[in-house]
């Protein structure tokens, strides 16, 4: 069974790691509402989260892994309902990205604002199982639907996230692809 903050006990490694996780987490989101991710130093946010700059450098290499350890976990749950029925048309899926998108808005919101949606990128490229050993009209036909989508995200979120994730669906619907 997969650990969490609640089922892990605080005394283990493992309990020790999730709460340096989930500090480190909340104090860098907080850090980030007022100033880019450059001008947060190790220092200040460990500081700011109640943790040793030693915990942060076991748990993480720089700034960004946090964030994308945060993405993942946000995307964990899509990835679930999305498992449930992997043939689901193209369109449909595109729609449950962009509803999951919705439903984290703060979050994506201030990715955009600082100028880290760059991090999405794997993760599209994660969920679509792009990998450079499929054979090639399959790596091909993933990669055009995942970097497509990867632009359709950017796009969306720097126009201000202004249409609905269904408007998004029916967007790519029309495109005849």
């Amino acid at each position: 069974m997969k650990q969490n903050l609640d089922t892990a006990s605080p005394m283990s490694n493992e309990g020790r790691n999730l709460y340096v996780i989930g500090h480190m987490t909340k104090s860098l989101l907080a850090l980030l509402q007022d100033k880019p991710i450059e001008d947060i130093s190790i220092s200040q946010l460990c500081d700011n989260a109640g943790v040793g700059r030693a915990s942060f450098y076991r748990n993480f290499n720089n700034k960004e892994d946090i964030l994308r350890m945060y993405i993942n976990k946000l995307f964990d749950q899509w990835k679930k309902d999305w498992e449930k029925n992997e043939t689901l048309p193209l369109s449909t899926v595109m729609g449950m990205i962009f509803e999951h998108f919705e439903q984290h808005r703060d979050f994506y919101a201030l990715l955009n604002k600082r100028h880290l949606i760059y991090l999405l990128k794997d993760i599209i490229i994660k969920i679509f199982g792009l990998k450079p050993e499929l054979p090639k009209t399959e790596a091909y036909s993933k990669a055009f639907v995942a970097y497509s989508l990867y632009g359709w995200i950017e796009v969306w979120f720097l126009r201000g996230m202004k249409e609905s994730a269904e408007e998004m669906k029916q967007l790519f619907q029309n495109q005849n692809l």
